[in-house]
């Protein structure tokens, strides 16, 4: 066991200095973000120039350039140096938030001392770059960083059983969480030698104290069964500086969930977000703010894909399925139409003649070879998901949203458990979703029902948008699709 606990201690001490690389690469990134999107700021300005005829000497905004370097030290005081456990959603919501405080300020220094030094309307379109540019480029950067073996932090769970495993399975599948499970310690001497997914049992627990002297700085606590007298005594005997502790509460939702000091007693504070009517709004708000303007801009391309649609195939170009929609009701949802008139039949026969092919369906509702499809059109068209482009008119009628759980039909919906379906309809189904974004055509339905769960549990505003900036990844890179 002494030998594995050296060999952990060498990889602890090898990436000790991965931080340091790990936030210069996202300083780099971060500055690159800032001062690209002052530049694209004073562009759009000069193309924008009919519209303002006072002109704007690029000198002015050297100055400009100089201040954003402090944009930095607010990343930094918000944890983002490196930000190693944030999630993407709160990453963004901080970045997002610091970005626009420190625009707000140099706009409000312009307009107090400066009066027309530099220009509002290019420091207003400069932030509105920034707050797109900056998550994107850290998002990149970190995507970089993990490539290259410079991300993340070793970590060693202490519980070697079903939670720990979890814990384990969920952190590799995420590189950039930047949690890197290292090892486990368990009690029970019969797992000690062993390995579980793919980590080494090390040992007891005792050897928490030599991990932590090696420079091992975190570990999680996956032992909800212990008991609460052995669960304080060792929180309060681990060395480690950042000790998470895993309870006994899947299922519920992980987002937005804070703490409370109720009189001395530890409470957990569980927010409901889609249960308070502002937030409903907030959503609402966003689904007429990007959706109204994205279905103008679609109106050309869905005239020329149903142009291309009717030369491949006589009918229609559009057609309407119904689904069930919030609180059960049911709506018509649009599509461009990807397949055969005759598709069902084309269906029966082709699962009747291929037994393969019958258990992908049962299994993902969807054929990698569907006999269907209608081709170069079809295929296209449900590479890129562009055929979805219609349901922005069901955005603006106020069926479905941007963001939601994928509106299935009712023999997709029948395979899940009644208290899924339940949740499901209480709130309104979506353009894209998490699902979408995280596994598409990979996900099975408990990956389907895993995914929609997280999205109901835990929304946010924040969640939103970074599964719509997702959304624009997956349809460039088609991934997953078919």
């Amino acid at each position: 066991m002494k030998v594995k606990a050296k060999a952990i201690g060498k990889r602890v001490n090898a990436s000790s200095a991965r931080p340091r690389l790990a936030v210069l690469g996202l300083l780099l990134a971060d500055l690159l973000a800032l001062e690209a999107s002052l530049f694209l700021g004073y562009a759009t300005r000069e193309v924008l120039g009919f519209w303002f005829p006072a002109e704007v000497p690029l000198d002015a905004f050297r100055s400009v350039a100089l201040a954003l370097l402090l944009f930095p030290l607010g990343y930094a005081l918000a944890g983002l140096y490196p930000g190693y456990g944030l999630g993407a959603v709160e990453r963004v919501r901080r970045q997002v938030q610091v970005t626009f405080v420190f625009f707000l300020a140099l706009i409000s220094w312009d307009w107090l001392f400066l009066r027309e030094g530099w220009s509002r309307g290019v420091l207003g379109l400069a932030m509105g770059y920034a707050l797109v540019l900056v998550p994107l480029m850290a998002a990149l950067a970190r995507e970089v960083l993990v490539r290259l073996g410079a991300w993340g932090a070793p970590l060693v769970i202490l519980g070697a059983g079903k939670s720990g495993a979890l814990v384990a399975r969920s952190l590799q599948a995420d590189p950039v969480l930047g949690l890197r499970p290292a090892a486990f310690l368990d009690d029970d001497p019969a797992k000690w030698g062993m390995e579980v997914e793919g980590l080494p049992v090390l040992g007891s627990l005792d050897l928490a104290s030599d991990l932590a002297q090696k420079g091992l700085r975190y570990a999680v606590l996956a032992m909800p069964g212990v008991g609460r007298e052995r669960m304080i005594n060792l929180v309060n005997k681990l060395p480690f500086p950042h000790v998470i502790l895993v309870p006994d509460l899947f299922g519920l939702q992980s987002l937005w969930v804070s703490t409370r000091d109720l009189a001395g007693v530890l409470g957990l504070e569980v927010k409901k977000n889609l249960l308070v009517r502002r937030n409903r709004f907030f959503k609402r708000a966003l689904d007429y703010l990007l959706g109204l303007p994205l279905f103008l801009a679609s109106l050309p391309f869905l005239a020329l894909f149903a142009l291309w649609i009717k030369r491949v195939s006589p009918g229609p170009a559009f057609y309407a399925q119904e689904r069930e929609g919030y609180m059960g009701r049911t709506i018509r949802v649009w599509k461009l139409r990807t397949m055969y008139p005759d598709a069902e039949r084309r269906l029966e026969e082709y699962l009747e003649r291929n037994s393969e092919a019958q258990k992908e369906w049962a299994r993902f509702f969807k054929l990698k070879n569907d006999p269907r499809i209608l081709p170069g059109v079809g295929h296209f068209l449900r590479k890129t998901s562009l055929d979805e482009l219609p349901q922005l008119w069901n955005v603006l009628k106020g069926e479905m949203s941007l963001v939601g759980p994928r509106p299935f039909p009712r023999y997709h919906l029948e395979k899940f458990p009644k208290d899924f379906r339940a949740l499901r309809r209480s709130v309104l189904p979506g353009l894209t979703g998490l699902w979408q974004v995280s596994a598409r055509s990979e996900g099975d339905l408990e990956v389907q029902q895993t995914l929609d769960s997280y999205y109901i549990r835990n929304w946010s505003i924040w969640l939103d948008l970074y599964i719509l900036a997702r959304t624009v990844w997956v349809v460039l890179t088609r991934k997953g699709a078919y």
